[in-house]
């Protein structure tokens, strides 16, 4: 069984070097244009997750934002409930 998986990995490692070599030779550009390409990709690549990167910071920010407002609500809100407890319970005891 484990000669099957080393020849399958030979067969690989072939494939990859034969591949390799044929892009090589049918490639539609000289090298130099073709790093200058893969050099421009990769920069637009960076700028773009960058990019992202800023929209996503912007959006949690927005969303944090949002929570707080939302908690300074509710607890104004619970703040509120606790005092008008107090308060019935301050005339329920008076009465009584």
């Amino acid at each position: 069984m484990s000669d099957n998986a080393g020849s399958k990995f030979s067969y690989f490692l072939v494939g990859l070097g034969v591949g390799a070599l044929v892009g090589i030779l049918y490639a539609p550009k000289s090298g130099d244009e073709t790093r200058d390409y893969l050099s421009k990709k990769a920069d637009e690549g960076r700028d773009y997750a960058q990019k992202k990167a800023r929209e996503l910071r912007e959006r949690a920010e927005d969303l944090i934002e949002r929570s707080k407002e939302i908690m300074s609500r509710q607890k104004d809100a619970l703040s509120s409930a606790v005092d008008a407890g107090k308060e019935t319970y301050k005339r329920e005891a008076n009465i009584s």
